[in-house]
């Protein structure tokens, strides 16, 4: 009779509580829901183009399948359906805490009703299921390529929603078509109502897009921030200030922010900077961006850090935890967290 087999690694870190700072509630739209969504709305797509369409190699074409495939979310009913199914996703992951950003600039672009939307996806959160096992909270995102003044409405609707849970203002999208100084005045204002800060940059942009967002914005957290890595000041910068990058690998390959990087026609999972990031010590987070466009997962991310970056499990033990760390939560909220992804971590034997 032969006893149990020791308990892999992988599936140690699977059973991790685990925190989520980067993760687009439309990216989470799968093409099965997509099809769902048309098929409500008289259109019927097949479901196997869908998925081709779904992968993409360059940032232009994620702008443009990020368009097509929220062009389908366009009641609250919608929204409400999508942030269901992510919740139930989040939790098979063992997420216990997300920060979940919403395309409030896009919303505004289609003059969809944010606060009817709004509504209907924090009353489908009010399940027992959900409410119960995962704790969220939201960053309204503005669109760089949309322009400052559709940014400050953005940041007004992230003030006035604060008290249903809106932590922080964001800024997304292209952001080599306008300069950060220019969006000073919405994340001068979204400082002034106690909204956090968050920019993406360095992910197609270079070193001076991530100093940019912290010297103009006050990004108290960078989106992927990947050139980083280029300019050995700011990355002392990052680590004096402790402003973390949220690092989401897989994203950086299909967007194709990853060849740039590197000077490559084609990047692998294997050549990302984030060990590198780790042994210099600039604090760093795993995500998944837009796992469903992206075709990944939480758990998938942790697993590709571990079996082709070279991270060992205790490196990913340290990542898993800044998770909680760097959460835009009241303090003591972020202890009880930590408390408990301390004790579970020492149960499996990875402290």
């Amino acid at each position: 009779m032969t006893g149990a087999q020791p308990e892999s690694d992988a599936s140690r870190l699977a059973r991790l509580p685990k925190a989520e700072l980067h993760v687009h509630l439309e990216g989470c739209m799968t093409p099965a829901l997509l099809a769902e969504l048309a098929a409500k709305h008289g259109e019927k797509l097949d479901l196997q183009k869908v998925e081709e369409r779904y992968r993409t190699r360059t940032f232009p074409e994620f702008l443009e399948l990020f368009k097509w495939a929220t062009s389908y979310l366009r009641s609250p009913e919608d929204y409400a359906r999508l942030a269901d199914a992510t919740a139930a996703r989040m939790i098979a992951e063992n997420c216990h805490y997300a920060e979940v950003t919403l395309s409030i600039g896009v919303m505004l672009l289609r003059r969809q009703d944010v606060e009817a939307n709004f509504a209907a996806i924090l009353k489908a959160l009010e399940r027992p299921a959900h409410r119960s096992r995962l704790r969220i909270q939201w960053i309204f995102d503005a669109v760089r390529q949309f322009g400052p003044e559709k940014a400050m409405d953005v940041a007004r609707l992230a003030a006035r929603l604060k008290s249903s849970g809106v932590v922080a203002f964001g800024l997304g999208g292209d952001e080599e078509s306008l300069p950060a100084a220019d969006f000073r005045g919405a994340y001068d204002y979204a400082a002034s109502e106690g909204l956090h800060r968050l920019v993406h940059a360095g992910e197609m942009g270079g070193p001076s897009a991530v100093r940019d967002a912290i010297e103009f914005l006050g990004a108290e957290r960078i989106g992927h921030g990947i050139a980083s890595i280029r300019d050995e000041t700011l990355m002392a910068l990052l680590i004096k200030r402790q402003i973390p990058l949220e690092i989401c690998p897989q994203s950086n390959v299909c967007t194709g922010a990853l060849a740039k990087l590197l000077g490559v026609a084609r990047a692998r999972i294997q050549d990302h900077p984030l060990p590198k990031f780790f042994a210099r010590d600039v604090p760093v987070t795993l995500s998944t961006d837009d796992p469903a466009m992206f075709r990944t997962s939480l758990d998938e991310t942790y697993s590709l850090a571990a079996t082709k970056m070279g991270l060992s499990s205790a490196q990913l033990v340290t990542i898993a935890e800044a998770g909680f760390r760097h959460a835009f939560l009241p303090a003591d909220e972020k202890l009880t967290l930590l408390t408990n992804f301390r004790t579970v971590a020492k149960s499996l034997g990875l402290l």
